[in-house]
């Protein structure tokens, strides 16, 4: 008698409107939760004067971007508890809310990119200029590019959903679009619609779940070049400058792992939503498996800004750390060890770089 009851609970149907309330509260929390992280980065960078220098401007506006999809994933779970007297316009805020969250999820791929980009070009134009004798370059491409880059960041997903905002609002695509799941997940199928609508909704829809999967896929494989490329050259150039403490080593580090973490962050926010957008495509059926990404999708997807903030307050905190260890040595520093940190400090990322050379001044 056990088998048969195995196979029926097996087969029970699924409650999806408990499903999807749990999952609301889930999208709920981690939504305000990437609000307070991405917030507190902008903040700081605010506070501290430094959102226009070219070596944190990447970052700023990639908090920018995690701050706006954190407060579009917020609405729409808020917008699932809210009964509409009239459920087409409620359909229609859904779905160009979650249009409008796709442009800042794209934005957000190609801010990560910039920042990995100005990272590597940075240490690329250190490492021609002091190490191989090459001619001085302008110090101003580098943040040249930075700020065309940030341009084409802001305007290519606009572009890239421009199709799916006026061909979608155009032909009432959105109609019956809060049927099954409300605004709660990015990747929603279109259905009970007439026969003249799929014709057009059904190749829109998959057009933006296709273009979130192209761009998460050439975005990683760029951030991941990017980031091999960096790790190489920073090793090289550290290898080549002489001397190296426990300081310079415990410094080297920090960076390897923040330049690890970054790429992690993104992979485990948006890998769940790929994978879910490719079960979408296929039009799997919806097992425990599906639910389990959903899930994961509701967990990862909105808390880009939280980890990112995570990951950027480690760093800053490991930083602060070395130099309250450099002020305790600098009194036993001979002039000769100070010529050699201040060659090392060289070698640093800029936004690090004034704090290790305060931190090792004999002025101190």
């Amino acid at each position: 008698m056990a088998l048969p009851a195995r196979v029926l609970v097996a087969q029970a149907p699924v409650d999806w409107p408990q499903f999807y309330d749990a999952v609301h509260w889930i999208q709920a929390v981690m939504a305000a939760l990437s609000i307070i992280g991405s917030s507190s980065v902008i903040g700081y960078t605010v506070f501290q004067h430094t959102a226009r220098s070219p070596e944190v401007r990447p970052l700023f506006y990639l908090s920018l971007s995690d701050l706006f999809l954190g407060i579009c994933w917020l609405i729409g779970a808020l917008l699932y508890r809210k009964e509409a007297p009239d459920p087409s316009s409620q359909g229609a805020a859904c779905y160009n809310l979650q249009i409008t969250g796709e442009v800042f999820y794209v934005a957000s791929f190609l801010y990560t990119i910039n920042y990995t980009w100005h990272l590597y070009a940075d240490l690329k134009v250190k490492y021609e200029q002091n190490l191989q004798n090459r001619p001085l370059r302008a110090f101003n491409y580098p943040n040249r590019i930075g700020r065309i880059t940030i341009i084409l960041s802001s305007v290519i997903p606009l572009l890239l959903m421009a199709p799916v905002f006026g061909l979608g609002n155009h032909y009432r695509c959105y109609q019956n679009f809060t049927k099954e799941h409300g605004c709660l997940l990015m990747h929603t199928n279109i259905s009970s619609l007439p026969d003249w609508q799929l014709r057009i909704c059904s190749p829109v829809s998959y057009y933006s779940t296709g273009a979130f999967l192209l761009s998460f896929l050439s975005s990683f494989t760029v951030i991941l070049v990017l980031l091999i490329r960096a790790r190489t050259l920073y090793k090289r150039f550290v290898s080549s400058t002489g001397y190296m403490g426990d300081q310079q080593w415990a410094t080297i580090k920090v960076v390897e792992q923040g330049v690890v973490l970054y790429p992690v962050v993104f992979f485990c926010c948006w890998g769940p939503a790929f994978i879910l957008g490719i079960v979408k495509l296929a039009s799997a059926q919806k097992t425990w498996g599906y639910m389990t990404l959903c899930v994961l999708e509701a967990l990862t997807a909105p808390s880009q800004g939280f980890l990112n903030c995570a990951v950027y307050g480690w760093t800053q905190h490991m930083f602060r750390c070395l130099k309250r260890e450099a002020y305790r040595e600098v009194d036993t520093q001979t002039p000769l060890l100070r010529s050699q940190k201040r060659l090392y400090a060289s070698t640093l990322p800029p936004s690090h770089r004034a704090d290790f050379a305060t931190a090792t001044s004999p002025s101190l």
